[in-house]
């Protein structure tokens, strides 16, 4: 089972991001929050920023839309080429459409449980999806610290993963440190947001390198 590290670039700094993604080259995909100030009480990054993004990045963009209304703006990240395009369950009217139409634009469709959203409604979904966000802090800051209570809907997304035989990406987001990858990887996640963990660091190769072995212990539990 392949793992992989997302670092967020909300732990980046703003004025340098070309630098900034320099710095992450180790990783696999860049993280990318896109919050509203209407879903989540934060404003970050819109459309435009994204785009840029996409001509300077080294690697592929991984989006999480923290937004109101993904079904109206969802598809236009997909069209200036991110590689993943994540929407909120809990903002969303038709999930199994607009998947549909991400995926039919060329972009992976993923969808997002905040920490009090219950995962048993998507996993007869996991088909139309190719990524699960479980949210391991509440969405809207980084740098919070890590709700390992989250962890039984790793559980139960890897064992319908598993029993479908289905190529479905599970995602954490919040907190992710050298120590609670350890815990996600353990329940079942295979694709790890990190923030200031990454971005804070001296080596952020060296940091990468560090949460991908912590991780990969694991590995053989999911096969």
């Amino acid at each position: 089972m392949p793992i992989r590290i997302n670092p967020s670039i909300l732990a980046a700094d703003f004025a340098n991001f070309e630098r900034e993604l320099g710095r992450i080259r180790a990783a696999d995909l860049v993280h990318v929050d896109i919050m509203d100030n209407h879903f989540v009480p934060n404003l970050t990054f819109g459309l435009g920023m994204v785009e840029r993004l996409q001509q300077v990045s080294p690697l592929p963009l991984d989006v999480h839309l923290m937004i109101d209304d993904p079904d109206r703006w969802a598809p236009g990240y997909a069209e200036v080429g991110a590689s993943s395009v994540t929407f909120h369950a809990e903002a969303v009217s038709d999930p199994v459409a607009l998947a549909r139409r991400l995926r039919s634009i060329g972009a992976r469709a993923g969808i997002a449980l905040k920490p009090g959203t219950s995962v048993e409604p998507y996993l007869e979904l996991l088909p139309e999806f190719d990524q699960v966000l479980v949210m391991t802090v509440e969405p809207g800051f980084g740098g919070q610290s890590f709700m390992d209570s989250t962890m039984h809907k790793l559980h139960a997304l890897r064992a319908a993963v598993h029993r479908g035989g289905l190529d479905v990406w599970l995602q954490v987001d919040g907190g992710i440190t050298a120590e609670t990858i350890d815990i996600a990887a353990e329940a079942g996640a295979d694709t790890f947001v990190a923030g200031s963990s990454v971005f804070g660091a001296a080596d952020p190769g060296e940091q990468i390198a560090l949460l991908r072995a912590a991780a990969a212990r694991h590995d053989h539990g999911h096969e």
